[in-house]
C-alpha cells in the first residue's frame, strides 16, 4: 500500500503570461512518517517529438514527513524559450508534476497547456520568431492526467519491478472532488480545483 496519498493539486496564477513563474498548490498525506526525503520535480514539455527538448524547471526535496495531512505550493521559473523549438512555441504542450521516493517515482501527474498570443493580430499573423513577452499560458487544469505506480517503501517490502514492465506498476487515482473520467492503461482524468488568490510557499 502507497504511504503517500495526493490528495489534490490547485493550478495557481492561471491562465498568466508565458513568463511568469508557475505554481501548483499540492496537498499529500501520509499514512506513516517518512524518514527520507520526497523529491518533487515539475517538467516542461518543449516538443511532442521528442524528449531531449524536455525542460526540468525546479526539484524540490521535501522531509523527513511525519504522518498526517501536508501542503505547500511548488513554484518554479518558466521555461528557457531559447531550448524550445520554433516550432513547439505555440499551441499544445504538456506540464508533468512528479514525486518520488527512493529514487522511485510513484506519482505522475500530467497538464495540458495551451500557449497562445492575447493579441487577435498575432494569432492571426504570428512572427516568424516567438515573441514570448506577448504569449499566454492557458492550463487547462480541470482536465489532468494522474499516474500512481506501485513501488518499494521501505526495505522489507517485495515490489513489482515498475521499470520493467510499468503496466504492472499503474492505478487508477482514487477520484478526488470534481468530475473524474477513467481512461486506459492506469490513468484517470480528474478535476481539480483552480483558485488563483494564494501564491505562497507554505507547508503544512
Amino acid at each position: 500500500m502507497a504511504k503517500v496519498q495526493l490528495c489534490n493539486v490547485v493550478v495557481l496564477d492561471n491562465p498568466s503570461p508565458f513568463l511568469n513563474p508557475f505554481q501548483f498548490e499540492l496537498t499529500f498525506e501520509c499514512i506513516e512518517e517518512l524518514k527520507e526525503d520526497l523529491e518533487w520535480k515539475m517538467i516542461y514539455v518543449g516538443s511532442a517529438e521528442s524528449e531531449e527538448h524536455d525542460q526540468v524547471l525546479d526539484t524540490i526535496y521535501v522531509g523527513p514527513i511525519p504522518e498526517g495531512k501536508h501542503m505547500f505550493v511548488f513554484q518554479a521559473d518558466p521555461p528557457d524559450v531559447n531550448k524550445i523549438p520554433v516550432a513547439d512555441a505555440l499551441g499544445v504542450t504538456v506540464v508533468l508534476l512528479t514525486c518520488s521516493y527512493r529514487s522511485q517515482e510513484f506519482v505522475r501527474v500530467g497538464y495540458f497547456i495551451n500557449n497562445e498570443y492575447n493579441d487577435p493580430e498575432l494569432r492571426e499573423n504570428p512572427p516568424t520568431q516567438p515573441q514570448f513577452d506577448k504569449v499566454y499560458r492557458n492550463i487547462l487544469s480541470s482536465q489532468p492526467r494522474v499516474t500512481r505506480i506501485k513501488i518499494n517503501w521501505d526495505d522489507s517490502e517485495t515490489s513489482t519491478n515498475a521499470e520493467s514492465n510499468p503496466a504492472v506498476g499503474e492505478e487508477t487515482m482514487d477520484a478526488l472532488p470534481g468530475t473524474s473520467e477513467s481512461t486506459s492503461n492506469g490513468i484517470t482524468a480528474i478535476g481539480f480545483s483552480e483558485n488563483s488568490s494564494q501564491s505562497a510557499m507554505e507547508v503544512m
